[in-house]
């Protein structure tokens, strides 16, 4: 299960209220501080780990490299594809096999990757007639 990144966000946020308004009720509680300036500085705490997400945003992502990132692309098969051979995607060729592997992608095919696994990408067949 994918949790999403502004959950994690919150959720890793949490903790941080808790003490924050537990610190602060206290304060309040024991006259160190006004009842009105406790509740500006628990929104204001809470405020600024919102406007935060944005910046922090990418460090709660999945984290994706190589090859996974090709996923949903569209490449030209550089040879045929019978079923492993070659396809060159965004200027980069990877090693390419043909998902279902019963199926022949010809030499100059339009392919959109499927899968990717370390060095080695599964395709499938968009276009085979290269000479459109």
């Amino acid at each position: 299960m994918t949790v999403a990144p502004w959950f994690k966000y919150l959720i890793f946020q949490f903790p941080g209220w808790v003490f924050a308004g537990t610190g602060l009720f206290l304060a309040e509680r024991w006259q160190w501080m006004p009842p009105w300036l406790a509740i500006v500085c628990f929104c204001g705490w809470v405020v600024k780990d919102l406007l935060l997400y944005p910046f922090l945003r990418r460090a709660y992502e999945p984290d994706i490299t190589g090859a996974a990132r090709l996923i949903g692309a569209r490449g030209i098969a550089e040879g045929d594809l019978t079923p492993h051979g070659y396809v060159r995607v965004r200027g980069e060729l990877w090693r390419a096999v043909v998902s279902p592997a019963d199926r022949v992608a010809n030499a100059g095919a339009e392919v959109e990757i499927v899968n990717a696994d370390r060095m080695e990408v599964a395709v499938r067949v968009v276009d085979n007639d290269p000479r459109r």
